[in-house]
């Protein structure tokens, strides 16, 4: 496993607690960006807690992923305020400026991941977007082309800084 390291000091920084599966959870997702399978094995197995502690609270709780994440996360209302402002064709045309085929919910260079929630809580400014933790209400096609543009544009100006920092 490439990640044994950051797995081992996340282990060991709860050796002995009791009570702590999400915040473990918590830990090996932000390190990882995910929790893969393995690792939640790994560390049951670590720290003597049943596997199936951590898979059920996984399970449970909606912050938790078990596939990798794009880099900027776009989260879609779908509650029923948002339903009834256009909410799917808004979702349809994010997952086709994204070219994500029927399923997919990540882009395959990893830069984005689309995402539906039940509701956001904001039915006032319906429908909602939310675009790396920023609240887009009232959203519409153009505002959130627009945002998605402005990102590659960002993602691309950072690659190209990279790159010229290795050279």
């Amino acid at each position: 496993m490439q990640d044994l390291k950051t797995l081992e000091k996340i282990a060991a920084g709860h050796i002995g607690e009791k009570g702590g599966v999400i915040a473990i959870l918590q830990e090996v997702q932000d390190a990882l960006g995910y929790i893969p399978e393995e690792a939640v094995n790994w560390i049951a197995d670590r720290l003597w807690i049943p596997r199936s502690a951590f898979f059920g609270v996984a399970t449970f709780y909606a912050q938790f992923y078990f596939t990798p994440r794009g880099k900027n996360i776009i989260t879609a209302c779908c509650g029923t305020a948002c339903h009834v402002k256009g909410s799917e064709r808004l979702i349809n045309g994010i997952a086709r400026e994204l070219n994500l085929a029927g399923g997919q919910d990540t882009t395959p260079d990893m830069e984005f991941t689309l995402e539906k929630v039940n509701c956001v809580g904001a039915c006032s400014i319906a429908p909602v977007v939310i675009i790396n933790k920023k609240v887009h209400g009232k959203a519409g096609a153009d505002k959130i082309r627009k945002e998605l543009k402005a990102l590659r544009k960002t993602d691309k100006n950072a690659a190209a800084v990279e790159e010229t920092d290795e050279e």
